[in-house]
């Protein structure tokens, strides 16, 4: 990826690069530690903070955030992660890091594919009129049924090929407007693609949007050096949709088994309910393409 290619490309950076990031996002105060009046040049922990915190010598703990020290031991990973006040998500992308930094490798990534299956294809189409979509390990769209291609306000103007989440959310104009909570959404989708980095770094699928979204958007740029891998798989999301209106919906994550990173993305309500009658009317069949490749 380009901004990570220009600082090096080897697992002791990623991992440096994570431990300096997070530890900017700890204040002492968060930390338990009382602190003079001295005035402080950068926000969060120091690096003799956070080593006094984890157990380890500043001498150690620089060698790990410079890339030098590439092995730590499980306890030192599990101290540093408390230390960080890193949520269960985070700690494992911490270990994933620790990994690749000490040349192994947790799991194989899988060869990515935009084949989804039949069976797959027709669940979506019995969720209706619930929006659902398949998505892949980055996001692209590979299948949909009408209302979760709907949903994406203008999603289906895009060429095949172009549609994925990630880009959607971040270089799409309507975006900011459709999304309630727009900033949530955009930290989502790049800490989704954080994690993925963790354990294939060099997947060619990830590098070239990454590389895309670094260029053409600034908040993309910021959001991807706070080194966030925080995954959001359920909860509920408000749309200001230019067609129905206002609507929240529940929305739940679920990875599907035997695939390369595959996910189900389908949202729900309540019968009865303003948000049923929203999602009903954009369950409407259209001449819109809801497949994005049938290979």
């Amino acid at each position: 990826m380009a901004r990570e290619r220009q600082n090096g490309s080897g697992g002791g950076t990623d991992l440096g690069s994570f431990l300096r990031a997070r530890r900017t996002h700890v204040s002492p105060e968060e930390a338990g530690l009382r602190i003079g009046p001295a005035l402080r040049r950068a926000p969060g922990l120091r690096r003799e903070e956070l080593a006094m915190l984890a157990g380890v010598s500043i001498d150690y703990y620089t060698r790990l955030e410079r890339g030098r020290e590439t092995r730590p031991g499980p306890a030192v990973v599990d101290a540093l992660a408390g230390a960080l006040r890193l949520d269960a998500q985070e700690h494992e992308h911490l270990r994933d890091l620790v990994a690749r930094a000490s040349g192994g490798a947790r799991e194989a990534p899988a060869t990515p594919t935009r084949s989804v299956r039949p069976g797959v294809r027709l669940l979506l189409e019995n969720l209706r009129p619930s929006p659902a979509h398949v998505v892949s390990r980055t996001s692209d769209v590979l299948a949909c049924n009408p209302g979760g291609m709907r949903l994406l306000a203008g999603l289906d103007k895009w060429p095949v090929r172009r549609r994925n989440v990630a880009r959607y959310v971040f270089l799409h104009p309507d975006a900011p407007s459709l999304f309630d909570d727009w900033d949530e959404q955009v930290r989502a989708c790049v800490g989704r693609m954080r994690a993925l980095a963790g354990t294939d770094p060099d997947a060619p699928d990830l590098a070239e949007l990454v590389d895309e979204l670094l260029l053409k958007s600034p908040d993309f740029a910021r959001l991807w050096d706070h080194y966030d891998a925080r995954l959001r798989s359920h909860g509920h999301r408000t749309f200001h949709h230019p067609e129905v209106g206002d609507l929240t919906l529940g929305y739940q994550s679920m990875h599907l088994d035997d695939t390369p990173g595959h996910r189900l993305v389908a949202y729900f309500a309540e019968p009865g309910t303003p948000g049923y009658d929203a999602m009903t009317l954009l369950d409407t069949d259209t001449d819109t393409d809801t497949v994005a490749d049938r290979a």
